[in-house]
């Protein structure tokens, strides 16, 4: 009896022992990550303090195990280095000549994405899925080569099914047909697109895909981008998903408004460089040659680019190019996110700006789909009112635009949200694009949404009850991974 005690003590000695030294090796690797203090803080404490969970969650959601390095995976364009060169210096020289106060931020994008600005695009604005569905399926019926098509959510109803059958019909005709769909956006939709598509012939890859989502070693990591390219000439991007719900004139069960964008000219290449690394990245295979990647002509006076976001080497490209455009605001700054859960940094750069005199009105949905991220923002309003934006409230139907106007020049817009998902875990793609006439559109658009919009203050979120800001103030600590 004697000895089965001193082998249950010893036991749990060696227990003790290997779960310290789990801990001391974990708060290392939390140590020499490369992070910001108040995430090494938080992890640190959680596996101290509460060593089994704290170990389980590090490693299942706070490490990023995604070492892409896109620059290797990028196709070879033909195109000399001195002529990226040149192509360079005349972007530059159209801000320059055109926009002048703007070519700080021309440059600072320049340093985020290693890429430039690329004059001669057209940027369409197409409203909710009753614009934008018709078009991307006329240009599906339309591709004569390739059709690239990368989305979150893909589901199969009236509407995923309009898409199904135009990629199948692209795909029995000899067109190279490519769709990505995310891991996790695949299961909103019963049966799944993967299968769907998949038997009729069309090649469908996942992202990140796991038989088992607990096993899954990219579990807390989403590729959220909506990209469109036919042809390497034409593309689409936006908030928009695949769903009926998105058809508004529909009259859908739950309805979704969303705006969408078609672009044609230079830039499109940024759109089919982003799809082509995420699927090599998944199947191994490379898209390259003039079917997926020709030439592209002028064939409008914008100056754009692509800005692909994601964590691995493009990470914080977005939130920083955020905070560029803040300190760039002279006149005045418009914001529609569906989940507006900006950082501390992005928080104080939005007070900052508006007490620089700049007119910062943000717009929210007034009934969000995720009551989580609704109460998280509730917690957090205040802070951006005492700085002196305003925030307005959109009525139903549920708002999933995402936009940024600055001034009456600069717009951003894409499949990012203003929450730490969107700015830190997810793969996002944005476009930022240099056009008054899209701007004062946009403008017009943000407008009418804020006419039926109801505007808080920070009096009305100070007056609520004590029950409902605790619990406000402990959805706010979940905003990291809501």
């Amino acid at each position: 009896m004697e000895l089965i005690i001193q082998l249950e003590h010893l036991s749990v000695q060696l227990l003790l022992a290997a779960q310290m030294i789990a801990v001391l090796l974990t708060t290392a690797h939390i140590l020499l990550s490369n992070r910001d203090v108040a995430s090494t803080v938080g992890w640190t404490g959680l596996v101290w303090l509460a060593p089994l969970v704290g170990l389980l969650l590090y490693w299942l959601f706070g490490v990023n195990r995604i070492q892409r390095k896109a620059h290797q995976l990028r196709p070879q364009i033909s195109a000399s280095n001195d002529a990226r060169t040149l192509a360079a210096e005349r972007a530059h020289y159209q801000l320059q000549q055109r926009f002048p106060q703007w070519v700080p931020l021309g440059h600072l994008g320049d340093a985020l994405t290693h890429t430039t600005l690329k004059p001669g695009n057209r940027v369409r604005v197409l409203i909710n899925g009753d614009q934008a569905y018709p078009e991307m399926l006329r240009a599906i019926d339309e591709a004569r080569h390739s059709v690239a098509l990368s989305t979150y959510i893909f589901d199969i109803d009236p509407a995923g099914h309009s898409f199904v059958d135009a990629l199948e019909r692209a795909q029995r005709r000899g067109v190279a047909v490519r769709v990505l769909i995310d891991a996790v956006g695949q299961r909103y939709s019963h049966p799944r697109a993967p299968r769907q598509l998949a038997a009729r012939g069309v090649p469908v890859a996942v992202f990140l895909e796991s038989l088992l989502p607990i096993r899954n070693q990219y579990l807390n990591l989403r590729n959220h981008r909506k990209i469109l390219v036919v042809d390497g000439r034409c593309g689409f991007t936006g908030g928009l998903n695949i769903r009926s719900g998105c058809l508004l004139a529909e009259q859908p069960l739950r309805p979704v408004q969303d705006v969408h964008f078609e672009l044609q000219g230079p830039v499109v290449r940024g759109l089919m460089s982003a799809f082509e690394v995420d699927w090599n990245f998944t199947t191994g295979e490379r898209l390259s040659g003039p079917h997926w990647f020709p030439p592209l002509k002028h064939a409008g006076d914008s100056l754009a680019r692509c800005l692909p976001d994601g964590p691995d080497e493009d990470f914080d490209v977005i939130r920083r190019m955020m905070l560029g455009a803040l300190a760039q605001a002279q006149q005045r700054v418009r914001i529609i996110s569906p989940y507006f859960l900006p950082d501390q940094v992005l928080l104080t750069a939005l007070n900052v700006t508006a007490w620089r005199g700049i007119d910062v009105r943000i717009l929210l949905p007034e009934h969000n789909n995720l009551r989580f991220v609704q109460w998280a923002a509730q917690a957090q309003a205040e802070q951006v009112l005492d700085g002196g934006s305003r925030i307005f409230l959109s009525p139903p139907p549920f708002d999933h635009t995402k936009l940024m106007i600055v001034d009456d020049l600069w717009c951003f817009f894409g499949s990012s949200n203003w929450d730490p998902r969107s700015l830190r875990l997810n793969f996002e793609l944005n476009v930022e694009v240099y056009d008054r006439p899209l701007a004062a559109q946009l403008h017009q658009l943000f407008d009418a949404k804020q006419e039926t919009a109801t505007e808080i203050n920070a009096a009305q979120l100070r007056a609520r009850s004590v029950p409902i800001k605790l619990r406000d103030g402990f959805a706010r600590l979940m905003s990291p991974y809501l």
